[in-house]
């Protein structure tokens, strides 16, 4: 008992008040303790007792375990991911001062936290603007909710804890089915397309069914159990986790909210923890992990970019999908991989050309114009289908990350970096000159008139 220490859990505690919408006069009424006490408790001037932890947790109905949880230890992973920015690289802060102000002014730490992800935000929206016009990039909500997901690595640490909750519930049932049946008295119904009219899934709540379109395939019915599940239990999670973000648009804020419900989701079916030890197990194998989890290539694909939570982060992935148009319907960053917002992406990378080889993964080192280097991996995926004469979707998908993390990907080994292919982020931002597969002079420079000659390449530029 001598070895017990004090339970400072401030920053939690006044989270939980402020989602249960109280004021700490009414919570100090719940708990039989004075207003002024909470406060202290809120500014870990006090620490909780025992006794007020079992409290809070009869009069929430909270999981002591969740409530009790070492949120220092989470502030200072999350402050020393944040100081390892480049824009601190001269600083050289001591880790063990990063721990001690998380500990000792996890306020502080908070707000600095939050400063940070709204820098990103800006910094994020100035790049896009670079690219594109000021007043349509303010108008997309696309692009906000890319920039959302963006600022944050796409990685949401609270939505993969509540994702693992949730997955274990769901394991001691029996699975997705007994769980939906056991918990919420829904049992699942799967019928024919034309009877759900256009709907993938259903809740009828008069009948107490979920309905599933009958030709989806195992993984994307999986898929749309845990999403239904999410939105029935876990609603207030993944909007808390969108509570930070800068929206203009009601349609930006709306698709950044699927994505986190997608997200959660994901983090049902393929739990943080166990996922993250089998990435490294399979050394980032994105098929043999799709058949492990009983998901999809894409679905696994997609996870692995979030797989950035402090303190247990793996290797840090882009994520693209292309139609065979060149069109981009999903686009997540958590590699420095500079690709253009917009689409114009470069026709040398193979993601645009694995139309040709349906379902074979290709890999490819990729060197950008200021001679960044990546390592990428595409292969086809489809979506829909399922019966004779149903509509189908073809897209290709690509995963990168850096090359120097690429010696632990499965796909790299045996490969030596050696030359690689040059592609640039879009024809108008890209400086080659000499490349024949331009379709756009770069910006800021003259093209050449062709009166005398006529260059092999599709523009001459002059040297000025």
């Amino acid at each position: 008992m001598a070895n017990e220490r004090p339970v400072y859990l401030g920053p939690r505690l006044r989270r939980l008040r402020r989602d249960l919408g109280l004021t700490q006069a009414h919570m100090a009424g719940d708990l039989d303790i004075s207003a002024s006490y909470v406060a202290l408790l809120e500014r870990n001037q006090r620490p909780l007792t025992a006794d007020l932890l079992m409290r809070l947790a009869r009069t929430y109905r909270l999981d002591l375990a969740d409530l009790a949880s070492d949120t220092g230890e989470e502030h200072a992973d999350r402050l020393q991911a944040v100081l390892r920015d480049p824009m601190f690289a001269d600083l050289e802060i001591p880790q063990m001062e990063a721990s001690d102000v998380a500990a000792n002014f996890p306020a502080f730490t908070e707000a600095f936290l939050r400063l940070h992800t709204a820098f990103r935000e800006e910094q994020l929206a100035l790049a896009d603007r670079g690219v594109g016009d000021a007043q349509s990039d303010a108008a997309d909500p696309v692009a906000e909710a890319r920039r959302f997901l963006a600022s944050r690595r796409n990685s949401f640490p609270m939505l993969d804890e509540a994702g693992e909750r949730l997955a274990e519930a769901i394991e001691a049932k029996g699975g997705l089915v007994p769980y939906l049946k056991a918990r919420h008295q829904l049992r699942v119904r799967r019928l024919p397309a034309d009877v759900l009219m256009d709907s993938v899934r259903r809740l009828d709540r008069h009948r107490e069914e979920v309905l599933l379109d009958e030709t989806l395939d195992a993984a994307s019915q999986s898929f749309q159990l845990a999403l239904q599940i999410t939105y029935l239990e876990a609603r207030r999670t993944a909007d808390a986790a969108l509570e930070d973000g800068s929206f203009t648009s009601e349609n930006g804020a709306r698709l950044a909210r699927r994505a986190l419900a997608n997200y959660l989701a994901a983090a049902i079916l393929m739990p943080y923890s166990a996922f993250a030890k089998a990435v490294e197990a399979r050394n980032y194998d994105v098929e043999a992990l799709a058949r492990l989890f009983g998901t999809s290539f894409e679905q696994t694909a997609h996870r692995l970019t979030t797989l950035q939570k402090p303190g247990q982060e793996r290797v840090p992935f882009f994520f693209i999908r292309v139609d065979a148009a060149g069109n981009v319907s999903k686009r997540l960053d958590g590699a420095g991989f500079p690709f253009a917002r917009h689409g114009g992406g470069c026709p040398l990378w193979s993601v645009h050309s694995v139309f040709h080889a349906p379902r074979r993964i290709v890999t490819q080192w990729l060197e950008l114009p200021d001679g960044s280097r990546f390592f990428s991996i595409a292969r086809t995926v489809n979506a829909g289908g399922g019966a004779w004469g149903a509509t189908g979707v073809e897209r290709a998908v690509a995963l990168v990350c850096a090359a120097d993390q690429a010696h632990r990907l499965v796909y790299a080994q045996g490969q030596p970096e050696g030359s690689a292919t040059p592609i640039g982020v879009s024809c108008q931002l890209c400086q080659r000159t000499q490349c024949a597969a331009r379709s756009a002079p770069p910006i800021g420079r003259t093209i050449l008139p062709d009166d005398l000659r006529r260059t092999t390449v599709p523009f001459g530029f002059s040297d000025g």
